[in-house]
């Protein structure tokens, strides 16, 4: 198959990695990270104008490395080809290689931040998306010094807990290998933060399968959804499906 492959820079590592060692003929565009802190439906824009500019006849389908992400795929629309991507919530899943792994980490393990080789160098904001995200946009962005000069210290002081300190209800930093890694430079990274936050410290095994059925077009019905032409994507709250397609 001829496959053109969207995805987040999250997974630049891993993508590069598991086109190389697929079948199928793959183009690959990189969307910066961060499109998902700037809500739906500026994410969905985004992604469908990145869709929308594929010149469909040169493939079979378009394969998104993108979760659900905060409903960020939600209406992203399938022209004349299928639009093929994972069902998950957030990356993590696709990381992890499967929905019930990460459940299950997720739930004996509460208060995780999870950090992976993408996340650690790819993982700051910058430009133009730092400018559009709901962060900047409610001033959760700025530092506690900056909140006392505008709202003063006592405005500031709650302002600061219960909107910016996003990270107190952390504890831990699990980094996930992905044996893919040059050398132990992000395992590290991910040591020394735990270490200065006084965070417990866990090193997981990922798992590159989910990633590797993706761009090889091993596309499982409980594992991927393909969005048929004329078809565009939506979320779903009952089951473990996450998305599903609707007719437009």
């Amino acid at each position: 198959m001829r496959l053109k492959l969207i995805t987040c820079e999250i997974f630049y590592r891993e993508m590069c990695y598991a086109v190389a060692r697929s079948p199928n003929f793959i183009d690959i565009e990189f969307l910066p990270k961060g499109l998902h802190d700037i809500g739906n439906p500026n994410m969905v824009q985004r992604i469908q104008a990145a869709v929308n500019k594929v010149d469909e006849s040169k493939y079979d389908a378009i394969v998104l490395g993108y979760a659900l992400c905060n409903n960020g795929l939600v209406h992203l629309t399938a022209r004349s080809i299928p639009i093929v991507l994972p069902r998950a919530h957030d990356c993590i899943t696709l990381f992890m290689g499967s929905k019930q792994r990460y459940i299950d980490y997720f739930n004996n393990n509460p208060g995780v931040y999870f950090l992976t080789s993408g996340w650690i160098e790819r993982g700051q904001d910058a430009g133009e998306l730092s400018q559009l995200s709901i962060q900047r946009k409610t001033g959760m962005d700025m530092n506690y010094e900056e909140m006392v000069e505008k709202y003063g210290e006592d405005n500031a002081k709650y302002l600061w807990e219960t909107l910016v300190d996003t990270l107190h209800n952390y504890g831990q930093y699990t980094y996930i290998h992905m044996g893919i890694e040059p050398d132990d430079r992000f395992e590290a990274h991910a040591r020394k933060l735990a270490a200065q936050k006084g965070w417990k410290f866990e090193k997981v095994q990922g798992d590159m399968s989910l990633i590797q059925r993706l761009v090889d077009g091993v596309w499982n019905e409980n594992e991927m959804l393909v969005t048929q032409p004329g078809h565009r994507v939506i979320a779903r709250v009952d089951g473990d499906s996450i998305v599903a397609a609707e007719k437009v």
